[in-house]
């Protein structure tokens, strides 16, 4: 038996492995993977992997909660370093295009898909999904909008509305299209640029103190 068709000693390489299925699952979606695709592409035996995961749905269970704490920490060091920041309108448009590089990154777009294509056979993995992920990262960036706010950066009585409303500014057009247009070309630097510095020019003229809305560089 040649090293690359042994089974996997248990316990190890499960990142290895989660990293194989969530390639499957994206690729062919959650009908389409089967165990035995699975095995075969971590290069480890049926027994060793439902030893394991006992079933599929498990499987998936463990690739979606993989993929969530990998990423639960990624906005922290962002957001702290908007709520540090002295100049309002650098600090957002730096943030945003944060979000535009992480949310519309290939990997966290297919991920997106296929959690909301299985989101009525696994509810409390969606569910799970958007607080930990989505919500999480929403939070963090209204703790930072509320620190500007109580320094005097910026205006505002809902810090979390205002977070959400940021985020939709800078990613919604991009998001629409290229999770519901089937081939739709990512955009370009200079759009995501764009995108960015108009949404923050936007958003400067409703949150920001008196006298300090900036136009963006297409006005």
């Amino acid at each position: 038996m040649s090293p690359s068709s042994r089974g996997r000693p248990r316990g190890s390489d499960t990142r290895q492995l989660l990293d194989l299925a969530r390639e499957l699952f994206t690729e062919q979606g959650f009908r389409g993977t089967t165990m035995d695709a699975v095995a075969a592409r971590a290069h480890v035996s049926k027994q060793s992997l439902y030893r394991d995961y006992p079933s599929k749905d498990e499987l998936y269970s463990a690739v979606v909660r993989d993929w969530v704490e990998r990423g639960s920490d990624g906005m922290k060091p962002h957001a702290e370093a908007l709520a540090a920041t002295d100049d309002a309108h650098a600090g957002l448009l730096g943030i945003a295009r944060i979000m535009q590089a992480g949310i519309l990154s290939p990997p966290v777009l297919q991920m997106r898909t296929l959690i909301a294509a299985e989101a009525s056979r696994f509810p409390e993995i969606a569910a799970d999904y958007v607080e930990r992920s989505w919500t999480r990262n929403i939070q963090m960036l209204a703790k930072a909008l509320r620190v500007m706010a109580d320094r005097g950066l910026l205006q505002l009585d809902n810090p979390e509305l205002a977070a959400e409303q940021l985020t939709w500014l800078v990613i919604a057009a991009p998001l629409n299209r290229l999770t519901l247009q089937a081939g739709a070309a990512p955009y370009s630097a200079d759009e995501l640029a764009e995108l960015a510095d108009q949404g923050v020019a936007t958003f400067i003229s409703r949150f920001g103190p008196a006298g300090s809305a900036r136009v963006g560089k297409g006005s």
